[in-house]
């Protein structure tokens, strides 16, 4: 799979390198091409400006921090037309201390906004766990797979993300429509509210056998 990488971050670094290690054509954009052709250069692949990684891509992953997220997409050439129809990734979180609500407010979700923007086929995943958790192998949670929610509208969409989420290590999670996304995101400040507070999120979930029937 052709993948462009919008970022040349940590979650940038972290996964596309699993999806190089897998055999995948990558090719990291910034908007420092000599930043994105250091990065490249560590991870064996191609490196450039933003635009050309998103014209590269068949998949392209939007990893850059929140409030750069449109001016990357617009350095991506979206208002030309780039990313339309593509398939994009946000793992994008609009949080920031401390942690009382996503930073979107009460209007649409980043993931709306990052679609409504680019004409993509959107699709949040990648946001509940920090980058070091993909630099393990495998990436684990409780002794089992790492799992990674998904929300988005295209089916051909999430079937391709599904690929690369099993190809990081991870197990793809069926977390319903793009809007959705809106739940995703606030569900992520919530969490890292915790672990400020120093609180253990996962000791708020119980076995599925004890859940029951949640309809």
């Amino acid at each position: 799979m052709r993948i462009g990488v919008l970022g040349a971050g940590n979650m940038a670094e972290a996964l596309a390198g699993r999806w190089v290690r897998a055999g995948h054509e990558v090719r990291i954009g910034a908007r420092t091409p000599a930043k994105a052709a250091a990065l490249a250069g560590r991870l064996g692949c191609a490196g450039g400006g933003l635009r050309d990684a998103a014209e590269f891509g068949d998949v392209v992953l939007l990893a850059v921090a929140h409030e750069g997220a449109l001016d990357a997409l617009r350095a991506a050439g979206a208002a030309e037309g780039v990313l339309a129809g593509r398939v994009l990734i946000d793992c994008t979180n609009p949080m920031a201390p401390p942690f009382e609500a996503p930073l979107t407010g009460d209007g649409p979700s980043a993931a709306r906004r990052i679609a409504d923007a680019s004409g993509a086929r959107v699709v949040k995943a990648f946001t509940l766990v920090p980058d070091g958790v993909w630099r393990t192998s495998p990436p684990m949670s409780g002794g089992r797979p790492l799992g990674v929610p998904l929300c988005g509208d295209d089916a051909d969409a999430l079937a391709a993300v599904e690929v690369l989420v099993r190809d990081a290590g991870g197990v793809p999670m069926r977390g319903g429509s793009l809007a959705r996304a809106a739940l995703l995101e606030a569900a992520a400040a919530f969490i890292v509210g915790l672990l400020v507070a120093g609180e253990d999120p996962s000791a708020m979930l119980v076995p599925v056998a004890h859940m029951g029937n949640p309809r």
